[in-house]
């Protein structure tokens, strides 16, 4: 008995994307569907998070995310990528979400965001000093990234932190390759003016400090 249900568990372990989906899709498997989450649920959460700015939020919108997913399993078509049909709908419930920010007039920026990028760095810092540059460094970042409109920021957020392939983004936002590398070059470039003008601000700011303690 023991041993059949090892089976079963190995047997569902080493399954792809696209067929644990498959049974969720005619079976209702309640197992196979926990697999998948289990195996996406981190990278949604950021995807989220980063475009929404705000950490606990992408955690919430990454439950909706798979709530979702489950009430439309009967729209997924086999012949796609799970995992294209999963960021898409992850990326619109983001849409919404953002819209719903806009229409509240409220900022997108929240202090209880935490860059899952700059805790590594953080870890990996041999003085207290680094550690505060990285962090100072990831806050502006992600400032920076919040600032761009939300088609320029999905675009970034797939390619630079989730590490698709141009032909993946474009699957997942349904335009064309071209469409996916003219936003990107446009939201690098809007990224660049944005981190010009705030690190020359932080850098103005940081001399007139100086020059302050020098006359005290």
């Amino acid at each position: 008995m023991t041993g059949s249900i090892f089976n079963s568990l190995s047997s569902l372990f080493s399954i792809s994307d696209e067929q644990a989906m498959w049974r969720v899709r005619m079976e209702d498997d309640p197992q196979a569907f926990a697999q998948l989450v289990q195996r996406w649920e981190k990278p949604i959460q950021s995807l989220c998070a980063r475009m929404t700015g705000d950490l606990h939020r992408g955690e919430d919108l990454a439950q909706e995310t798979f709530a979702r997913v489950f009430a439309r399993r009967k729209d997924y078509l086999p012949s796609g990528k799970f995992s294209t049909f999963l960021w898409r709908v992850a990326l619109n419930l983001c849409y919404d979400e953002l819209r719903r920010i806009t229409r509240r007039r409220e900022s997108p920026l929240e202090e209880n965001f935490s860059e899952p990028q700059a805790e590594e760095m953080a870890a990996e810092a041999a003085t207290p000093d680094l550690r505060m540059v990285e962090e100072e460094r990831a806050e502006i970042v992600r400032a920076a990234l919040l600032r761009l409109e939300e088609t320029y920021r999905a675009v970034v957020v797939l390619r630079h932190y989730e590490g698709l392939k141009f032909r993946e983004i474009s699957e997942v936002l349904e335009i064309p390759e071209g469409t996916v590398k003219s936003r990107m070059a446009e939201a690098l470039s809007q990224l660049n003016k944005i981190l010009s003008h705030t690190l020359d601000g932080e850098e103005t700011h940081k001399k007139a400090k100086q020059s302050e303690r020098l006359m005290i």
